[in-house]
Formats: C-alpha cells, structure tokens, sequence
C-alpha cells in the first residue's frame, strides 16, 4: 500500500513555508517577523538576530532591537542595513531602533507581486511533489502491489489533497494582498 499521510505530510509542509514567507514580507505595520531573516557574526559565529537580541514593537512603524550584549550593537546594526529591507536604522548605547517607511502604491504593487511569486513556488513544489506521489503509486499498480481500482482510489485521494492545499494557499495571498492594500 502506498503511504498517503507522508504525501499529506509534505503539502502541509508548503502552506507552512508559504506563511513563513509571507510573514516576511513587509506590511505597512512593524513585526518582529520582519527581521527573521537578518542574520550577524557573534563572537565567532552566525546566528540569527532573535538568537542575539530581544525585538518589540515600539509603535505601528517601529521596532526597538534591544541586544542581550550592549557591544553587539554595531554589529546588528550593519546586520540590519546590509539585509536590505529598505527600513531606516538608528542607534543608541542600548539598542537599535528600526523604522519601517509608509508604504507608496509602487512598493505596494512590488510587494504584491513578490508574494504571488512565492505563492507560484509553493504550487510548483506542491506539483512536484503530486508528480512523484503518482508515479510511485503507478509503480505500485505495474509490479502488482496494487490493484487497478485501488490506484484509481489512491490517485484521486492525492489530487483531493492537491486541491484542498492550492485553496488554502490561495487563501493566504488573499490574506496578505488585503493586509498590503490597507
């Protein structure tokens, strides 16, 4: 028999990556998710911000990066600028405030397009992945550990979740337009 819930497994794992990518994408409002991917050297070796600083929310358009060791500050303020998220940085002997710009319709219209893209990765994947479920499930049929209408049933079962996963990615670019255009 052939193993749907590992199939299962691995569709959910792109509505996952979809919504980490999305929370990335900025907003007209500041969120510590914002700076997941702003990575700096430490004493010797790389590690994520939120490893080497706690991250608050100040206002609806700033962060406050408040470092756990005050001489890390320059460093996570080059961290922050060369991570390119088009944010203004300040600083002060305590920590790092991140200003995030109101958002033009140009930015706005990028933003967009950038998410729809990501959107087309996680099909593209999901895709992929619905490709190599079938063809394991034909394999299964021509060396006879499976019958005909049992790969007829199974194959249908994994086009079901296909389409049950592309609703719901859908449902977060919808989610995160709405949140772009407000």
């Amino acid at each position: 028999m052939y193993d749907l819930n590992a199939f299962k497994k691995t569709a959910n794992e792109k509505i996952d990556w979809l919504g980490q990518e999305m929370q990335g994408l900025r907003t007209g409002r500041a969120s510590p998710a914002l700076l997941d991917g702003v990575s700096l050297e430490v004493y010797g070796s790389r590690m994520k911000l939120n490893q080497a600083a706690n991250i608050t929310i100040e206002d609806a358009r700033t962060l406050y990066v408040n470092p756990w060791d005050k001489e890390q500050v320059k460093a996570i303020e080059k961290a922050i600028t060369l991570a390119e998220l088009g944010v203004g940085v300040g600083s002060d002997d305590k920590g790092i405030r991140v200003s995030f710009p109101e958002l033009t319709a140009e930015r706005r219209t990028q933003l967009i397009k950038l998410a729809k893209g990501k959107l087309e990765e996680a099909r593209v994947a999901l895709r992929g992945a619905r490709t190599k479920a079938m063809s394991e499930l034909e394999a299964l049929e021509k060396g006879g550990g499976m019958g005909k209408d049992d790969a007829k049933r199974q194959k249908d079962e994994v086009q079901k979740v296909v389409d049950d996963v592309n609703g719901k990615l859908e449902g977060i670019l919808e989610k995160k337009e709405k949140e772009l255009n407000s």
